[in-house]
């Protein structure tokens, strides 16, 4: 439970401080190359072999990398997806305990707490004193962790780790969905195909226990 805690902690920290410095687009590129490997650990038949080409393809699509950036950026981006794959690691171990997946979830999210802490209490004094912008802050956590984290256990629970890997393509393509809904951020036709890929490669692909 530590060791998840700490990861989900710290793995928040690079994300936060890696797309303050790069485009967002290219940090989710580099943290879905850690879920590739895992699934394709995985792989075990040829119509798993076929989804994992389907959505390195789509994701690769979606994602439109760019080489751009300082470095600094790139290494809080590397060590954002290296701890991502770490939380998918433990928190399948974790999810696989019957009856306990969401439990040792909330201590992890304490240790969590716990270790993020520090590094942010400085920053967020000023947020205290005022009522909206602490209000914002609940609802970016309870959005942005608890839900996510929650479903995920959920998920995991269910899931051989590479199939749970292979799932999360869906990250970026829900969130071109979102940004068409929410922000009227219109896709391109490229970005269509590219999430019909990722659609086609869930249908695909089949969950194998290992």
């Amino acid at each position: 439970m530590a060791g998840l805690g700490v990861s989900l902690a710290l793995m928040n920290v690079c994300f936060y401080l890696a797309i303050a410095r790069l485009p967002l687009a290219t940090v989710g590129a580099i943290e879905f190359l850690g879920p590739i490997a895992l699934a394709a650990v995985g792989v075990r038949n040829r119509r798993n072999v076929i989804a994992l080409i389907l959505v390195v393809t789509g994701v690769y699509l979606l994602t439109e990398v760019r080489l751009s950036g300082e470095p600094l950026g790139y290494a809080f981006a590397f060590a954002n997806g290296l701890l991502f794959v770490l939380y998918v690691m433990l928190g399948h171990r974790v999810a696989s305990v019957a009856g306990g997946g969401i439990d040792r979830l909330a201590a992890s999210m304490l240790m969590a707490f716990v270790t993020v802490m520090p590094l942010g209490l400085r920053d967020a004094l000023p947020a205290l004193h005022r009522p909206a912008l602490l209000l914002a802050g609940i609802g970016v956590g309870i959005c942005s962790s608890v839900i996510p984290y929650v479903t995920d256990q959920l998920a995991m629970a269910r899931l051989p780790r590479a199939s749970f890997a292979l799932m999360l393509a869906l990250l970026p393509a829900t969130a071109a969905i979102i940004g068409f809904l929410v922000l009227r951020q219109i896709p391109k036709p490229i970005e269509v195909f590219a999430i019909a890929l990722i659609v086609v490669a869930i249908a695909v692909h089949r969950p194998q226990r290992t």
